[in-house]
């Protein structure tokens, strides 16, 4: 997250190692469940309208996915992924509004995350209280700049602190809030196209995934061949 390209090799190596192919083929096991309608593909359309963010989340979160995955000379970052827009249509879905979770207490969010989501907040609210609340902590630090008015150094510094959980928000823990932007941003990098994010399957042709195309089912047994065709989206498109 810090210093251009050797965070983004580690990103993308962890992404690699951890994550089944079937998952980078149709997103996150829940954004594949509860996806919105597929997002119109055509490269002329006019520019995206945030359909859940207001003018202000909407900045913030551009600038946020810009430094949690950006462009380098590795390849496009989220923004020409379209990752914000990945995002907004998930707010959307059942997921964004917490129907696919037990949503009865006692909450106990200080907990391992392999016990479930353990918040009375769904993502919707966690979004909405989260931006509010590292706006108003960068206006309070910064001489009045909200976070996508900050310089990039200051931008990463703040998402550390996040990340850490440094950051004391009034109705959402920081880490909490940090923890579904950076998930949500690799799902919109790695989705499938048709989830509104990985435009132009960047994510998938950054790192050689094939997507859809199911002759790549024999080639593993070619040993180290690479692949020498691009990736193909569940609705056919050709990367």
């Amino acid at each position: 997250m810090t210093n251009n390209t050797e965070p983004r090799r580690r990103f993308l190596q962890q992404i690699v190692a951890v994550v089944p192919a079937t998952t980078l083929a149709g997103s996150a096991g829940v954004v594949a469940a509860t996806a919105a309608a597929p997002a119109a593909a055509a490269p002329d359309a006019k520019p995206y309208s945030p359909l859940f963010f207001n003018d202000a989340e909407w900045k913030f979160l551009q600038a946020a996915v810009d430094r949690l995955i950006p462009a380098d000379d590795n390849g496009p970052g989220a923004i020409a992924a379209c990752v914000p827009e990945f995002i907004d249509r998930q707010m959307d879905t059942a997921y964004a509004h917490g129907k696919l979770w037990y949503m009865q207490g006692p909450f106990h969010p200080e907990v391992d995350a392999t016990y479930g989501h353990q918040s009375s907040l769904v993502p919707r609210d966690i979004y909405r209280h989260g931006i509010a609340a590292c706006d108003a902590y960068c206006k309070g630090k910064f001489g009045d700049k909200v976070f996508a008015d900050l310089d990039h150094a200051a931008q990463e510094q703040v998402l550390k602190e996040m990340e850490g959980g440094k950051l004391d928000f009034e109705k959402v823990p920081s880490k909490m809030f940090f923890g579904f932007l950076w998930q949500n941003t690799k799902e919109g990098f790695f989705s499938d196209p048709q989830y509104g994010g990985n435009r132009g399957m960047v994510g998938w042709k950054m790192i050689g995934f094939p997507g859809a195309r199911g002759d790549f089912l024999d080639w593993p047994a070619k040993g180290n061949v690479k692949y020498p065709y691009g990736p193909v989206s569940i609705a056919g498109e050709k990367g």
